[in-house]
């Protein structure tokens, strides 16, 4: 069995309820990265010992929140050595509006991951694009580079739509299915 890590920041809940679905999806465990930017003792440990680690950040300001570059910044400790070398890695955003500039947060995931020589998974699902499509349906957002949603700014955690967290858990699933694939 695969051992995956889902480590986040979330600043209002929103980001979090993701975490959650998409370590559903994937049989993962949760590492969440604190207000003041730091993981929990023994976060670094779970990581070192994760065949895959799934990154996830609000989109704030077109990029990832300051507590989440923190962990990426002390992550340099394990790029020196390459600690992280041929781990599945995989991201996920979420911003209050449509685009909010969610690709270019994703874009640092996945040069974070890049830097620390992973092997990325993107989302493998098709967007829903047809005149018939539904903003709940499942990759509504059309991401294919990672998991993607959006909450309006007045909306808390709780009414985040179920078709972004079905997106989130089909996005854990298959970062599962590929990091068995990969590590199995």
């Amino acid at each position: 069995m695969s051992k995956i890590v889902v480590v986040f920041h979330s600043g209002y809940g929103h980001t979090q309820r993701m975490a959650q679905s998409v370590a559903d999806g994937a049989g993962a465990d949760l590492l969440a990265i604190d207000a003041d930017g730091n993981l929990p003792e023994g976060g670094w440990e779970q990581l070192a010992a994760a065949d895959a680690i799934i990154m996830g950040s609000p989109t704030y300001m077109g990029t990832v929140s300051w507590q989440f570059k923190k962990f990426a910044d002390a992550s340099s400790k394990a790029w020196f050595t390459q600690q992280w070398k041929d781990k599945v890695f995989a991201g996920f955003t979420n911003s209050a509006t449509m685009n909010g500039d969610k690709a270019t947060t994703l874009q640092y995931l996945f040069t974070l991951a890049m830097q620390h020589s992973g092997v990325w998974v993107g989302t493998g699902m098709m967007p829903s694009n047809s005149k018939a499509a539904q903003r709940n349906d499942v990759n509504y957002v059309g991401s294919f580079s990672g998991a993607m949603a959006q909450s309006p700014s007045d909306a808390g955690a709780n009414e985040m739509l179920p078709g972004d967290l079905e997106t989130a858990r089909l996005f854990g699933a298959r970062v599962a299915a590929v990091t068995k694939q990969f590590k199995g």
